[in-house]
């Protein structure tokens, strides 16, 4: 390629993009570069001085690598390449002489901060500070500031690289932080000392390069070297973000992101990061049964003996509920279906058609979002959908791209057209000519807020003819991690959830603790915490959560991800698909596997596209018959963002926040 340009860094020969910035171009010729105030998803600040390298033939002083691109470096006097120095004698004394800046007022309280181990600037000076200072003046203190009940601040170990500045209000959104004063007075605060309003505000934990930010439930439980790591994948929305859980023993301690590009970047939400606590607590240990009215212990053999005799030679429904991995599934589904009866994973009462992945999958990528001209939203609420989704759009609409609501309005972080509420602007929007978007590339995302009335499938219809006469994407939002998983292995009843539920003698509820069944029916319960549908169940079988079994989940544009098991499940509970292969012995109708190797090798030949994780399948384009809705407004899938699934439920810091999001909703305005 022509347009790159040839310099050298420390003596060896690099070609990179002259719109690299020279850090960059340090990181591609494998050299490392110290840094506190550059972030590679955030503006550049060049304001901690701590990436200052030598440009030979340039100004007679380092210069900072963050803030200088490759284009801007002078070619040698016959136009040899410009040569870059970041280990030079100068290079090493201006390091050296900005750390010991940066310690003139750090409190240097390593053993009792929470950041020791895992500190830049422990790191850093380490490897590239000096061993002693010449400062004896009495250190600076600051006052801390209350951001909530997630971020803990000690802001004297501040050493105002803005970062968290600029996450919050470039990819979060809000404009509740900044700096204020100069020289020896400037500090981070926030406004009127708010606190933070936003449902992504714990990653300034992770950005934070020093102990002034840290998370405030995890504060003096861990250090992080007493922990197991486990990469696995989110539950709480359908995004699926990359994720880390840390355990000590057999608890989690806590939930850090993971980088992927092309899913969450290395963003997660505040439910996915604090929910760990609601793992601990009302948790599903020995199996159950209903006698008199009342539940009262019982022996594993003695539950799966019971559901069984309750099962046989009557109707049986099967739901599939939002946390249930692909592999439980599946089980749920050949033994139901084995029994005569049938499965339904559409809990909330979607009318997503079974079979045609483009209709309740999508044909668009989450990483196509990026490059999205036109965006434009049908029944969803993605900021309460899929908070790091929603940051995606912000990104796409902050690049200039236009975005378009269809939908109750509400502030979703960035500026949009307000096309209409309901479902006569979106027939509007699918009849209109669309012929001057052709070549423009669009995203089409619908929410299951759109979808859940019983015109759900004439809905998708019209947006599946406006997406197609835009020449855009479809992205179906899902809310629910498990959806397109058990979509995928056909756990779907013709007419839905009433359909399955209706007549049935038995209800086996794997985890749907958000559906409300009649009474007259025998209901066994499967899942991990004693929430709703352990209340109205008749016999228990507790089961794994999402941390405590290897598990496969579908994300919402159709990537199948792993995810691990970081810990054991308590007492006697067992793993979901473990459960269900006993209850089939017990009914003499025994699963074809007694392993999850074996059930992944039945899965993967009955859907091969499961086995390839982590990729994307490209889903053929096949509308629906075009038909018209009823005229009504659309209504949010998302009532409370905090309290959407049982393990949420059962969290404390969830509870606080959600009453803390209420509070602030009804909060009353100033009239001047």
């Amino acid at each position: 390629m022509s347009n790159l340009r040839t310099i050298i860094i420390d003596g060896i020969e690099v070609a990179v993009d002259p719109s690299l910035t020279l850090i960059q171009a340090c990181e591609q010729a494998g050299v490392e570069i110290p840094r506190f105030c550059y972030h590679e998803r955030l503006s550049i600040a060049g304001n901690c001085r701590m990436c200052l390298v030598e440009v030979v033939g340039g100004p007679p002083k380092p210069a900072a690598s963050c803030a200088m691109q490759v284009k801007d470096l002078r070619p040698g006097p016959n136009g040899e390449p410009s040569v870059i120095k970041t280990n030079s004698p100068m290079v090493k004394k201006a390091r050296e002489g900005v750390m010991e800046f940066l310690l003139i007022n750090h409190p240097l309280d390593c053993p009792i901060c929470d950041q020791g181990g895992e500190c830049d600037l422990q790191d850093q000076a380490m490897a590239y500070g000096v061993d002693f200072s010449r400062y004896r003046e009495p250190k600076r203190a600051s006052e801390d500031l209350d951001l909530g009940p997630l971020v803990a601040t000690t802001m004297t170990r501040c050493i105002s690289c803005t970062r968290c500045v600029r996450f919050t209000s470039e990819v979060a959104g809000i404009t509740q932080m900044g700096q204020t004063g100069r020289g020896e007075d400037a500090e981070i605060t926030s406004y009127l000392n708010t606190t933070l309003d936003s449902n992504l505000q714990g990653n300034i934990i992770d950005l934070c390069p020093v102990g002034a930010l840290t998370s405030k439930p995890y504060a003096f439980t861990a250090r992080p070297w007493e922990l197991t790591k486990t990469e696995t994948i989110d539950v709480m929305d359908a995004l699926g973000s990359n994720i880390r859980v840390d355990t000590k023993g057999r608890e989690v301690m806590r939930i850090l992101p993971r980088n992927h590009d092309g899913v969450n970047e290395e963003w997660i939400s505040d439910k996915t990061r604090f929910v760990w606590d609601g793992l601990r607590r009302q948790r599903l240990d020995v199996p159950y049964i209903r006698e008199g009215g009342k539940l009262r212990k019982a022996s594993w053999p003695e539950a799966l003996a019971a559901a069984a005799k309750a099962m046989k030679g009557r109707k049986v429904a099967g739901l599939i509920g939002d946390l249930a991995p692909v592999e439980a599934a599946y089980s749920l589904r050949q033994l139901i279906e084995g029994q005569g009866g049938s499965v339904e994973c559409r809990t909330d009462g979607a009318r997503l058609p079974a079979g045609n992945r483009s209709a309740y999958v999508g044909t668009a990528r989450v990483e196509d979002i990026d490059s999205a001209r036109m965006i434009f939203l049908v029944g969803t609420n993605p900021r309460d959908e899929a908070p790091v989704l929603n940051a995606r759009i912000r990104k796409a609409w902050t690049h200039g791209a236009k975005v378009a609501l269809i939908g109750k309005a509400a502030d979703l972080t960035y500026d949009y057209e307000h096309i209409g509420t309901g479902r006569e602007a979106l027939v509007k929007l699918a009849a209109m000519d669309h012929s001057d978007k052709a070549g423009v590339p669009g995203v089409v995302i619908v929410g299951q807020g759109a979808l859940r009335e019983a015109d759900g499938e004439a809905v998708l219809s019209q947006v599946m003819k406006a997406a197609g006469a835009a020449g855009a994407k479809l992205l179906v939002l899902h809310t629910a991690a498990a959806r397109v998983g058990a979509m995928d292995v056909g756990a779907v009843t013709e007419g839905g959830l009433s359909a399955a539920l209706d007549g049935a003698e038995v209800v086996f509820n794997l985890g749907a603790d958000e559906v409300e069944i009649a009474a007259g029916a025998t209901v066994i319960y499967q899942g991990s915490h004693g929430d709703r549908g352990a209340h109205r169940a008749d016999i228990i079988l507790p089961a794994a959560a999402w941390t405590e079994e290897n598990g496969l989940f579908v994300n919402t544009e159709g990537r199948p991800q792993l995810a691990m098991r970081a810990g054991f499940a308590p007492g006697e509970a067992k793993e979901n698909w473990a459960i269900l292969r006993a209850l089939s012995a017990e009914l003499g109708a025994t699963l074809p596997w007694d392993t999850l190797a074996g059930l992944r090798k039945a899965l993967v030949a009955a859907h091969p596209h499961l086995g390839r994780v982590d990729e994307v399948a490209e889903n053929d384009w096949r509308p629906l018959p075009v038909k018209a809705p009823a005229k009504a407004d659309f209504v949010a899938a998302v009532g409370d963002f905090y309290l959407t699934n049982p393990i949420a439920r059962a969290s404390a810091v969830m509870a606080e926040l959600s009453a803390m999001a209420k509070a602030r909703a009804q909060k009353p305005m100033a009239a001047e």
